[in-house]
């Protein structure tokens, strides 16, 4: 779905990117309190960035809109792999999990889990938040099959799940306190190569 952000609007007045950036910063920082995704308002947002509600609803269609906007730009684009072997580029990908510039982040992202499953709204936008990650993944591990560095009956999504879950549970739960985050990634991808790699 086009956020109203990136949709072409008609002629008048320009757009203020102070506005803009505002209404996202106010969306963040309200999350970053504990307000929940049901709860948030556009009452609120507009009160916290000092704008009208009208000025909002004519950049973005609703709520759901603005916080896929808002929730991208605190995760930012995916790390690019540099292509050079499947371990370096999982490594690559797998370093970033759970590693964001914005430290709203940390109290953000975890509150979201619960509401995934109460909403389908935002399970929804959850997994187009995610996807972009998931595909640069894939993208690796199917170069690795291409490359024979990995079996050619490779079960991509479930390689998947197997090289993302240790990283995010520990990121989001400390699920093993006696785990060292500074080398878990590595140890995961080494770990799980040990049994996708080609023989």
């Amino acid at each position: 779905m086009t956020s109203t952000a990136d949709a072409p609007r008609s002629p008048g007045r320009p757009r203020s990117s102070r506005a803009d950036e505002a209404i996202v910063e106010a969306t963040l920082d309200l999350l970053a309190e504990g307000n929940t995704i049901e709860a948030l308002s556009i009452e609120a947002i507009a009160s916290r960035a000092g704008v009208g509600k009208a000025t909002i609803y004519r950049r973005w269609p609703g709520k759901e809109a603005l916080l896929r906007d808002a929730l991208r730009t605190l995760k930012g684009p995916p790390p690019v792999p540099a292509g050079v072997s499947v371990r370096n580029d999982l490594l690559t990908l797998l370093v970033s999990v759970g590693h964001n510039s914005d430290a709203r982040a940390v109290r953000i992202m975890p509150c979201l889990v619960p509401d995934l499953h109460r909403s389908v709204e935002q399970y929804r936008l959850y997994q187009e938040l995610v996807e972009p990650r998931r595909q640069a993944m894939r993208e690796v591990l199917r170069a690795g099959i291409d490359r024979g560095e990995l079996r050619p009956d490779l079960d991509v999504e479930v390689a998947l799940a197997i090289l993302t879950g240790p990283v995010l549970l520990q990121k989001l739960l400390r699920w093993q306190p006696d785990l060292d985050d500074a080398h878990l990634a590595e140890r995961v991808v080494d770990t799980v190569l040990a049994g996708l790699a080609n023989r």
